[in-house]
């Protein structure tokens, strides 16, 4: 099997169309800004590019000085934004907002059973006592980023809490894949269908994180073996055309581009030899749902947990979505990183040296 290859200039060149396009969407200070400007801070990492960071500098402080909205489990996902921005500029008013978020998520965001974070999308009690798999990218996975890089011990227990419980409550042990939510009042998955992009918080999520442990810590295993399972059933799913369907397990549902990217970008930086291939087909169904001028086709709209299959086929999916971008660019960028990874391996290899760190995961 030939090694999945492409042309570094033209990915490069690519990103940057779909970053573009992806400052002219008028934002707000959510969940949706969260997953793009993730998106855009994972081009800044590859290319470098100052304008990319100079432009999530002028957006945020704008919305500083006019002033922040209240806080939720969901819009935890800025806090992404706010590492990225600090690792650049060094400003400590960026760090400072971050440690705000990840103080909310531990002191005050609604929890229930064992700690468990309650989904939320604004300052009330949106959905008593349910747990979505969305949670994951959102909060979870911020907080083991911020935990990491202050060496906070009690934000990556509570990080890895969360994975363990969203695990143990979200992936069906004979499918191997994820519900998109548990309610814990009900006991059951409510509509207990498996949408495609709560498999890709997932699976980007748990990609990141294993990469962010050591084999010494119990949730290394835990999510390995999870992560290990959930690919094994998504290639399996892959439509002919590169792309996954918006109910994974059903070919008439429509197939969905930001599910496609999330989940593409987790087989990337999981880096299974034999899973390129899966990557060289979504990469090819991924470009044929970016246009010309960077927009990302083909994306559902927000969607709350629904209450028949039929109802997330109904989903709309005509808009250029945040969450859309945002996950296309940290595949595309995924793709990058690991080319270049692969070209220093390579260098290191000829020239005799000892190793090279080819881990993709961030810190």
């Amino acid at each position: 099997m030939p090694r999945f290859e492409y042309d570094e200039n033209k990915l490069k060149e690519m990103i940057d169309t779909v970053v573009r396009r992806t400052m002219n969407i008028d934002f707000t200070w959510s969940w949706s800004c969260g997953v793009a400007f993730y998106g855009i801070g994972k081009a800044w990492e590859v290319t470098g590019n100052q304008e990319y960071i100079d432009f999530m500098v002028k957006w945020v402080d704008e919305y500083l000085d006019l002033g922040l909205p209240p806080m939720n489990v969901n819009a935890c996902a800025m806090g992404h934004t706010m590492l990225t921005l600090h690792e650049a500029t060094g400003d400590a008013k960026y760090l400072d907002l971050a440690l705000m978020k990840a103080e909310y998520l531990r002191k005050d965001a609604i929890r229930f059973g064992d700690g468990v974070f309650q989904h939320t999308v604004s300052s009330k009690n949106d959905f008593p006592e349910q747990a979505w798999a969305d949670t994951l990218f959102m909060a979870a996975y911020f907080l083991l980023r911020i935990g990491f890089k202050l060496d906070n011990k009690e934000y990556i227990d509570d990080a890895l809490k969360q994975f363990y419980w969203h695990e143990e409550y979200l992936q069906d042990n004979k499918t191997n894949l994820f519900y998109h939510a548990w309610d814990n009042v009900r006991k059951d998955h409510l509509s207990a269908i498996y949408w495609a992009r709560a498999n890709a918080w997932a699976a980007y999520t748990m990609a990141q994180a294993f990469r962010m442990l050591n084999p010494f810590m119990p949730m290394w295993m835990q999510i390995d073996g999870a992560l290990g399972d959930q690919f094994s059933a998504l290639v399996r799913l892959q439509s002919e055309e590169g792309m996954w369907h918006t109910i994974l397990n059903d070919d008439t549902s429509y197939l969905e581009t930001s599910a496609t990217a999330g989940i593409a970008a987790a087989l990337t930086v999981n880096a299974h030899p034999l899973h390129q291939k899966y990557v060289a087909k979504a990469y090819e169904g991924i470009i044929s749902n970016i246009d010309e001028d960077g927009s990302v086709r083909n994306v559902s709209a927000g969607t709350a947990v629904m209450y028949t299959a039929q109802d997330y086929n109904l989903v709309p999916k005509k808009r250029v979505q945040g969450w859309g971008q945002g996950l296309v660019l940290a595949f595309l960028a995924a793709l990058l990183k690991k080319q270049e990874l692969s070209q220093k391996t390579k260098i290191a290899t000829e020239n005799g040296s000892e190793s090279i760190e080819i881990r993709t995961g961030e810190k």
